[in-house]
């Protein structure tokens, strides 16, 4: 199975090369200001895409999805996640899109219990696990050089163990790596000036 990711597009989703695969992952921020508008050209943009499977979760820029009853009827061309799975060919998925707070964005939660309630909800079973922000330590340092990951989600990816788990937030800290038996995937698109000069990471499981 090929697995093609990236993140954080900002709605410059129409620039980026994207590679052919089997399923197509996006894990949040396509948006720029969080408009409706912009969620529906980007779903627009997805059905365009010849990808057999594709999935969505939000970041914090994406308003749009926030306080939504039904968030998954909002994608016609992409499975959208939000604390939820799907399962493809035997191999299951799980995205969540939330953050540790910070300046009042979308789908931010305080580090501790409230986190840890939503981490806890991430199946033992989770083959790949798609959040918008990185656990900590892996793929989480910003320009100062703090790493700003969640401990908390990092406890869980230990306790769930996925093959790979895909996750952006942090621009300048794009990249792969491999700890555990776990890939780790930063594909944010957009460097720390918004730029998209990153390309698409292509993962074989």
């Amino acid at each position: 199975m090929r697995i093609v990711c990236f993140s954080d597009t900002h709605g410059y989703h129409e620039k980026v090369e994207i590679p052919d695969g089997d399923i197509l992952i996006h894990a949040g921020d396509f948006s720029r200001r969080g408009s409706t508008s912009e969620q529906e050209a980007f779903d627009v943009y997805l059905g365009g895409l010849p990808h057999t499977h594709k999935i969505v979760i939000a970041g914090n820029h994406d308003w749009s999805l926030e306080d939504v009853d039904d968030p998954e009827s909002r994608f016609h061309n992409a499975a959208y996640l939000q604390d939820s799975s799907i399962t493809i060919d035997g191999v299951k998925f799980y995205g969540a899109p939330w953050q540790p707070e910070f300046y009042n964005w979308a789908f931010n939660l305080p580090r501790g219990e409230p986190l840890r309630e939503k981490w806890s909800q991430i199946p033992n079973d989770t083959d790949v696990l798609i959040t918008h922000g990185p656990p900590h330590g892996v793929l989480d340092r910003v320009s100062r050089g703090e790493r700003v990951g969640c401990e908390d989600l990092l406890e869980a990816v230990q306790r769930v163990q996925p093959q790979l788990h895909v996750f952006g937030h942090i621009h300048e800290d794009y990249g792969q790596v491999e700890r555990g038996g776990t890939v780790f995937v930063n594909p944010s698109t957009c460097n720390a000036v918004y730029r998209p000069v990153n390309p698409c990471v292509v993962v074989d499981i």
